[in-house]
């Protein structure tokens, strides 16, 4: 995809997800089209051939037009339309990119710029481990297609093998509120599933009504942190080879949701129970 390409293609998905997300809210062109310009222009070339795109986007505006943007849902919007482009243009992220908000008196109101860089993500602290689980998956692939959806409302694409989750703002997925620590849990890929860790939180973390210091995460699993819900899914997941000899277990997963990200990448979730 060339420049033109992902500009179109980026602007188009964002204004599809707003029609879901804020009925009524739109969002320049310019700012697409400066998303898409810094991500193709800070994009790194590999040694292996393959395309690296930069994971840290400033979005700098006038603060009337940053006081517009800050709604979570639009924001999730923007990085989700984000995520998705990159994926549909061949690019990779060495871990989930965010989008934080600068106000630039200096700005016109519809003038926005984007700057954007890469950042190396280190290990965090995990005081949950287990001599049984290695800290590498398989071949080194990522599982395909997972998301979390968070409260019900956004979905966060899962793309890169340790995503930490808390209140701090050097997280991937960072959630702001009061119940959540600032380092509250860890997502990481080992033998080619996500396994969630806690980080000794506060509020503690849960799956599925379950409090849990580590736990292998399954499409339909409910994650608690300390009361705020993310429901993992994955399309086309993997089979489960730990349930094709117990048939309670068997009988036990059929009966529950999977959650689905529909195939026109917008940012709504379907639930679908298993006949």
């Amino acid at each position: 995809m060339n420049l033109k390409e992902i500009e179109a293609r980026l602007q188009n998905l964002i204004e599809v997800d707003l029609l879901t997300a804020l009925p009524g809210v739109k969002v320049g062109d310019v700012i697409a089209q400066k998303l898409a310009s810094s991500m193709q222009a800070n994009t790194q070339t590999l040694e292996d051939g393959s395309l690296l795109a930069p994971n840290v986007y400033t979005l700098q505006a006038h603060p009337e037009t940053i006081a517009t943007l800050q709604d979570k849902k639009l924001l999730a919007v923007l990085l989700h339309s984000l995520v998705t482009v990159a994926h549909e243009a061949g690019l990779q992220f060495i871990i989930s990119p965010t989008i934080t908000l600068s106000s630039d008196h200096n700005l016109p109101l519809q003038d926005a710029n984007v700057i954007a860089s890469h950042r190396t993500e280190p290990m965090a602290d995990t005081n949950a481990t287990s001599p049984n689980l290695e800290t590498t998956d398989d071949n080194g692939k990522i599982p395909a297609n997972a998301f979390l959806i968070v409260e019900g409302v956004k979905v966060f694409p899962l793309v890169v093998a340790v995503v930490n989750i808390g209140r701090r703002l050097d997280n991937q997925l960072i959630i702001d509120d009061p119940r959540v620590s600032r380092a509250h849990a860890q997502l990481r890929s080992i033998k080619g599933r996500y396994v969630v860790f806690d980080l000794n939180s506060t509020g503690g973390t849960f799956v599925n009504g379950q409090r849990t210091s580590q736990s292998v995460l399954y499409p339909g699993d409910v994650v608690s942190l300390a009361g705020v819900s993310l429901i993992f899914g994955q399309d086309n997941p993997p089979p489960r080879p730990d349930l094709k000899e117990t048939a309670p277990l068997q009988n036990a997963a059929a009966d529950r949701p999977t959650a689905h990200l529909s195939k026109d990448s917008r940012t709504t979730a379907k639930f679908i129970k298993k006949e």
